[in-house]
């Protein structure tokens, strides 16, 4: 009986919200003065939400059958630092986000980045590009050239000349993929996989918004502006 109670003792159980529960054994933390009480692939993956900018099946293969098995107690400890957890199953597809705290005074882990000029456009192209790939049932792949024609347009709007043009779309494009939203294709210098995260990032909505505001620009209508995105605090901008 005295085993029985001890036994009993030394496990943690932790409900996940769908039926099952985990366990760990007390004695078998996961380091010396481990006060944790989530398996070792569970904290990976609320770590790599953390750490961002997302989560998905094709980079993370091994931590996205986790977070569907644990999403709602990691939704809990994401809310316990003011996130929300935004989820496309379809997508395969998952990220943090500011919570809306209404009137509530609460600390931002995230913080707001303003995009430049560059960085819009060619999110923009990108997101286009996503959906035409999306409607042929393709995967969207393309080069630094391509973009370069795409966004040739918005050279006056920038009002430089060809090379300093050339020189923000390149940064753009190497801040896309610092942040994963271009994905590097295998043996190519210059080739990018376009994430599927822009289709959570930007509503068809907000494309339609946004590819009339550029059309305006590109045409000198009005002058260029920039945009907001949330991003994780440990990001540079």
């Amino acid at each position: 009986m005295t085993n029985s109670i001890a036994s009993a003792a030394s496990e943690k159980h932790v409900e996940t919200g769908t039926g099952q529960t985990l366990t760990q054994q007390v004695g078998q933390s996961l380091y010396s003065g481990d006060m944790g009480d989530l398996p070792l692939d569970t904290r990976r993956v609320l770590v790599q939400l953390l750490s961002g900018p997302s989560l998905d099946v094709r980079r993370h293969g091994k931590l996205w059958p986790v977070l569907l098995r644990d999403e709602a107690i990691i939704r809990r400890r994401l809310a316990d630092l003011f996130l929300d957890l935004i989820m496309d199953r379809d997508l395969e597809v998952a990220y943090t986000r500011q919570a809306d705290t209404e009137d509530l005074d609460t600390p931002k882990l995230l913080r707001n980045i303003r995009l430049t000029f560059a960085d819009s456009v060619l999110l923009l192209n990108l997101r286009q590009r996503l959906t035409q790939a999306d409607s042929r049932g393709e995967r969207a792949v393309v080069s630094e050239q391509d973009i370069l024609d795409d966004l040739a347009v918005f050279e006056q709007v920038e009002n430089t000349d060809r090379s300093g043009f050339v020189k923000r779309i390149r940064a753009s494009i190497k801040k896309m993929v610092l942040r994963s939203i271009l994905q590097g294709v295998r043996d190519t210098e210059d080739r990018f996989e376009i994430s599927p995260t822009l289709k959570l990032l930007f509503s068809a909505e907000v494309i339609e918004s946004m590819s009339e505001r550029y059309r305006q620009m590109a045409d000198g209508e009005t002058a260029p502006t920039d945009l907001r995105e949330d991003e994780d605090d440990s990001e540079e901008g």
